[in-house]
């Protein structure tokens, strides 16, 4: 049985227990990644419909003081306080460790990389700022700090999301695959476990959702 099939049994079961603004949110994530799972083939589709599906899972409407990486931090912070079995850890570290090296060492998923040269900036701050990332994400995986870690993956796919999504790479492009199949690999496990922690936690609150159903 795939994921999305297991954790839409597990959310019917729950019924009433979850607050409606969770049960909605999860409803929705669960079937983008129902859709995704259905993507065997395209890893570009498959990406972003497992984008979709995360976003469903923690977006929420925000004002100025608030940024989305802030909130991602914070959905972080409340799904890490409740998973004592360190799923999300063991997802990160022991089987994404390599594809998590690589995209903290890719340039190409750098948001200030390309700042820089769109901005035709060559004081080499982007640089600076690459090379104390990495450091800190070293430091995160050797001392198994799982919100550094997510954060700094989460920094990486979100500017992947951005190109795709915004038309800024080809379709089925030879020059982003490895990428793009291991965003979509690690999105792909991070997620079921996600949905799962969100389901098992139902005294959380995740916020409220852009798009209630009215």
């Amino acid at each position: 049985m795939e994921a999305a099939e297991s954790l839409k049994r597990k959310l019917k079961a729950l019924g009433e227990s979850l607050p409606q603004v969770t049960r909605v949110r999860l409803h929705r994530s669960i079937s983008w990644l129902k859709r995704a799972e259905a993507e065997s083939k395209d890893a570009d589709a498959r990406f972003i419909f497992l984008w979709i599906a995360f976003n469903a899972a923690y977006a929420q409407e925000f004002g100025t003081e608030k940024t989305e990486r802030d909130l991602l931090r914070q959905f972080l912070q409340k799904l890490l306080r409740g998973d004592s079995g360190g799923t999300l850890q063991a997802i990160a570290f022991d089987q994404f460790s390599g594809p998590v090296r690589l995209l903290v060492e890719n340039k190409f998923v750098f948001e200030p990389f390309w700042r820089a040269l769109r901005e035709h900036d060559s004081s080499g701050e982007w640089e600076r700022r690459f090379t104390a990332d990495r450091k800190t994400a070293l430091k995160a995986v050797t001392g198994r700090d799982t919100l550094t870690a997510l954060g700094i993956v989460f920094d990486r796919l979100y500017v992947l999301r951005n190109q795709l999504v915004h038309g800024g790479a080809t379709w089925n492009s030879k020059v982003n695959r490895q990428q793009v199949r291991d965003g979509a690999n690690m999105l792909h496990s991070l997620l079921p476990a996600i949905i799962g922690l969100m389901i098992a936690l139902p005294d959380v609150d995740f916020g409220s959702i852009e798009y209630p159903v009215i």
